[in-house]
């Protein structure tokens, strides 16, 4: 069985509730007005392309890396940017989604036709494509995940120490009230909290205020309930593929064959996931909420996105030195100006062990 074949079995596995490979995917409109923070995004993103490209070029011996993925400097709103658009919108529905970066074996890398075959036509390039051993899709975060790391931790400890201080003095302070059979249930739930159960436990604040005792009361169950809310938030930060990608990623695979994989570079380290992995999780309702999540994105016009537990991939960087950056103005039509930054230089120090693990590269 191939890899294209193993990727389709998988997908056959999937509740067609996430995403049904069996129906068309939808075409989406060009949009009209690009914005500041859309293009610091976009630069981002540009940046941790480049990034991941410099680096395994400047540390693996034997593999190459080249830039693949469809990209130009046109945003919304400026002249051409609608054709670009429609044209990648045709690319998707007859070759899928192109990956950021190919990886290719020293040997078969084609020095005639550069580390840069995105602009070039793609039935000129497609057997060649297919002798790649990785495609990459780079994304980027604005984060530095240590200290992400070490305030959530904080902020659960803080939190757990709180909810079972709050606990034990409800029990020990007023059991007499609670003892009354109106009342009894909240007595059971607090029985029923442990250090297992308290990042699933749920209960309605009461509202008591007839008497002194229970408004002080009812103060406490407030609290608590605040507190079991912050530990029971997610902690973690994610890789973040969204299920609308999905299809273009598979048809990609299904026309080349060619293993896919996620890197997510954050301001201090990289992770990676393999598509087959993303793909087996999320046909493994078991591992939701501790492996990943699927919710709406806010900071991405409220699409579905699979939001995978970084704790639960590859750290293939265990550095990153942070770019320069600089503002830049951009005049549009119409006299409107946009301001945003971009991002230069950095260095990934790759985890060569580990990238060779996740891209099965034994060499």
């Amino acid at each position: 069985m191939n890899y294209f074949e193993t990727i389709r079995e998988i997908t056959k596995s999937m509740s067609d509730t996430i995403v049904d490979f069996s129906i068309p995917r939808k075409r989406t409109s060009a949009p009209t007005q690009a914005s500041s923070n859309f293009i610091t995004n976009k630069e981002q993103g540009d940046w941790a392309e480049l990034l991941i490209f410099r680096a395994i070029n400047e540390t693996f011996e034997g593999l190459v890396a080249v830039r693949y993925g469809k990209s130009d400097d046109l945003i919304a709103g400026e002249p051409g940017f609608d054709t670009f658009y429609n044209e990648f919108q045709d690319e998707l529905d007859t070759i899928g989604k192109r990956p950021d970066l190919l990886v290719f074996k020293e040997k078969d890398f084609r020095k005639e036709l550069g580390y840069d075959v995105s602009k070039l036509e793609h039935s000129t390039i497609e057997d060649y494509v297919k002798l790649a051993v990785a495609g990459l899709e780079i994304r980027s975060s604005a984060f530095l995940i240590d200290k992400y790391e070490a305030f959530m931790n904080e902020r659960t400890q803080t939190n757990l120490k709180r909810a079972f201080e709050l606990k034990t003095k409800i029990i020990a302070e007023y059991s007499d009230i609670l003892e009354h059979p109106k009342r009894k249930n909240y007595l059971d739930v607090l029985n029923g909290i442990n250090k297992d159960t308290i990042y699933v436990a749920e209960y309605r604040s009461p509202s008591w205020r007839s008497t002194p005792r229970l408004e002080e009361l009812t103060k406490l169950f407030k609290e608590l309930k605040a507190a079991i809310k912050m530990i029971q938030k997610r902690d973690y930060l994610s890789i973040t593929p969204k299920v609308e990608d999905l299809k273009v990623v598979y048809k990609w695979i299904e026309k080349f064959n060619v293993p896919h994989f996620y890197f997510q570079v954050f301001f201090d380290k990289v992770y990676g996931v393999a598509f087959k992995e993303i793909l087996t999780l999320i046909t493994d309702s078991e591992k939701e909420g501790d492996y990943y999540e699927i919710s709406k994105d806010t900071k991405n016009q409220n699409k579905t996105t699979i939001k995978i537990n970084t704790r639960k991939t590859h750290q293939i960087a265990y550095k990153v030195d942070e770019p320069k950056h600089k503002s830049v103005r951009r005049e549009m039509g119409r006299g409107r100006l946009l301001f945003y930054v971009s991002f230069d230089e950095g260095t990934a120090y790759l985890d060569v062990d580990s990238i060779k693990k996740l891209l099965n590269i034994n060499e």
